[in-house]
């Protein structure tokens, strides 16, 4: 329980440093997102390092994307991700019904629009992770209702 605390409000302080540091100009409003995106990205990197290293190779996508829905996610939340689905062409979603970082807000609609920075650094997580693992991907994040949360992970086959 108090992993938690501290993991959330450590999670809200970065938010505010990113967001002071970006600057108040409209083409500055993105850079507080890239900012927490980068801090997640090699967080991220260290993390699986150190969950893979005495892992066998993994077969496919699904198996490494498994590995983030369980291990992973367990260490950095204390629970697994509750629902996973892929259309087996690369694309992936993970959903987390009662995800972390939205439960300290209010779970009311106003806030929906706020959700994004509170998303940036996890989903810098999620694709620091699977870069060590050797996928390329792009990770973005949606809030159909509060505290609920969906990743979209899409593979680049390069």
């Amino acid at each position: 329980m108090a992993d938690e605390t501290l993991f959330a409000l450590l999670h809200m302080e970065m938010i505010s440093h990113a967001h002071k540091s970006a600057g108040q100009e409209e083409e500055d409003q993105g850079n507080h997102i890239r900012i927490l995106e980068g801090m997640g990205f090699r967080v991220g990197q260290g993390l699986i390092e150190r969950l893979t290293k005495d892992s066998p190779s993994f077969k496919d996508d699904l198996d490494i994307i498994k590995i983030i829905c369980k291990d992973f996610w367990t260490v950095i939340f204390k629970k697994q991700i509750d629902n996973l689905r892929t259309n087996h062409q690369g694309t992936y979603v993970l959903q987390d019904n009662r995800f972390l970082l939205l439960t300290q807000i209010s779970c009311s609609k106003q806030y929906i629009e706020e959700a994004p920075k509170f998303l940036a650094y996890t989903c810098g997580l999620i694709k620091g992770a699977l870069s060590n693992l050797g996928i390329n991907c792009t990770v973005s994040a949606e809030v159909p209702i509060m505290p609920t949360c969906k990743f979209h992970v899409l593979i680049s086959k390069s």
